[in-house]
């Protein structure tokens, strides 16, 4: 049985870690061969809090993910078997009830902050990516994405960006650029860089080693 590639794709928040797996995947479209695990679905279920303790939770610390389910379902998604996977609820701050059935693949993107920080998951990856975006153009995008997309006040992404999602990325998600094998400037704009690992992708689809 062969195994599935595994591509990571880290970096900061809003830094177009998405933009990239969505280049990446339409380069595929007509082929089963592909799939994105985002890990913003393996937030920690938090339906036995108030929702005054969910908007506290520091969202940007690793503590904030269930690492154990991800590891284990992507060994899953490894050894050809299909996954429950969660979803989140990023209006309510929890697991939603909602689980998607996701089958196997032979290429499977690993996309979010922690891909290449958290050991268990860099250790699977084959192909390791960190999205080097500057700063002030992730603020922008994630204040445009969280207010549009989650339900979100300017004041709270603010807020929540000075108090932890800063710190947090010079703690955590900037170290992790050492881990990576590519280092892509600029996210989904970076053309050149995506048919590159497109074109590493359809290689080893066709047959070539890694």
């Amino acid at each position: 049985m062969k195994k599935p590639l595994i591509i990571g794709i880290g970096g900061g928040s809003a830094s177009g870690k998405s933009a990239i797996s969505k280049r990446i995947v339409s380069a595929f479209e007509n082929s089963k061969s592909l799939l994105v695990i985002k890990i913003d679905d393996y937030y920690n279920d938090q339906a036995h809090m108030s929702m005054e303790e969910r908007v506290t939770t520091n969202y940007d610390h690793p503590l904030a993910f269930d690492f154990k389910l991800m590891v284990a379902q992507l060994d899953d998604l490894a050894a050809m078997k299909k996954i429950n996977k969660p979803t989140y609820d990023f209006v309510n701050h929890t697991r939603s009830d909602v689980y998607e059935e996701v089958n196997p693949a032979e290429v499977i993107i690993m996309e979010g902050l922690f891909v290449l920080e958290e050991l268990e998951i860099r250790a699977r990856c084959d192909i390791k990516v960190y999205v080097d975006t500057p700063a002030d153009v992730r603020f922008i995008r994630r204040l445009t994405r969280d207010v549009r997309d989650r339900g979100r006040t300017l004041e709270s992404v603010i807020n929540q960006y000075m108090t932890t999602v800063r710190e947090m990325h010079e703690l955590f998600i900037e170290p992790s650029k050492k881990f990576a094998d590519v280092i892509i400037p600029e996210g989904g704009h970076n053309v050149v860089a995506i048919d590159l690992l497109i074109t590493k992708i359809s290689s080893i689809l066709n047959g070539n080693v890694l």
